[in-house]
């Protein structure tokens, strides 16, 4: 099976640069969406996703857990895994469901551009914070990689999902200060995945790649 890792937003595939190593020789794809909509990037991956013409299990970080939601109808895709990502319902919007809790502690540190693009500050404050887990060397690397992303990945809204057809894992990060650990336990829930939860910040596929693959290998073996 094809294992396609999908990155959040800002993101690149480097969120996946520890776990790459670990994959051995499975085969897997990496995805670099243009986050210009929800639209475009559930398009630039599905697209992927039809050239393999063979079964697909999609992961998703963060913002690419809402991309693999709408992808995952696709028949190729036979299970969906989610890394402290969101899995939003028929209609529901990114912003819409962090707007339904208390602001994450990373919402002091949003910054919106001049076209209503938005990006992270990444401060000194923002590492201790939000990434404080996450080895200097790396933050360089994602500072220097960043992207912003336009307001429209979280303002359109989702289709029907697939965790209701196809199977699902998720890996809730329990020390997370941009998606706060409540909405992944409840979105995991909802979506009636296989939930584990490991410590650590958002930046799972960095901190906790091992955990990260121990929960892809759950998902290959089910499957």
């Amino acid at each position: 099976m094809h294992i396609v890792l999908v990155h959040g937003a800002g993101g690149t595939p480097t969120t996946w640069s520890e776990l790459v190593p670990l994959l051995g020789g499975r085969e897997h794809t990496l995805i670099t969406n243009p986050m210009t909509s929800l639209t475009d990037d559930v398009a630039h991956t599905l697209g992927v996703v039809s050239s393999r013409n063979e079964p697909v299990l999609l992961v998703g970080h963060s913002y690419g857990g809402a991309v693999i939601t709408n992808v995952g109808r696709s028949e190729l895709v036979k299970g969906l895994v989610y890394v402290a990502a969101f899995a939003p319902d028929e209609g529901e919007t990114v912003n819409g469901i962090v707007e339904a809790y208390p602001p994450a502690e990373v919402s002091k540190y949003m910054r919106r551009g001049p076209n209503g693009e938005w990006a992270s500050e990444h401060t000194d404050e923002y590492w201790a914070e939000i990434g404080w887990d996450v080895p200097v060397g790396q933050r360089a690397i994602w500072d220097a990689e960043s992207r912003p992303s336009d307001n429209r990945i979280f303002s359109e809204p989702t289709g029907v999902p697939a965790w209701r057809t196809t199977p699902s894992w998720y890996l809730v990060a329990a020390e997370d200060k941009t998606l706060p650990t409540v909405i992944q336990r409840d979105m995991a829930a909802r979506a009636g995945a296989i939930t584990s939860e490991v410590p650590g910040s958002h930046f799972t596929p960095r901190v906790r790649p091992a955990d990260v693959l121990t929960v892809i290998e759950q998902a290959l073996a089910a499957l």
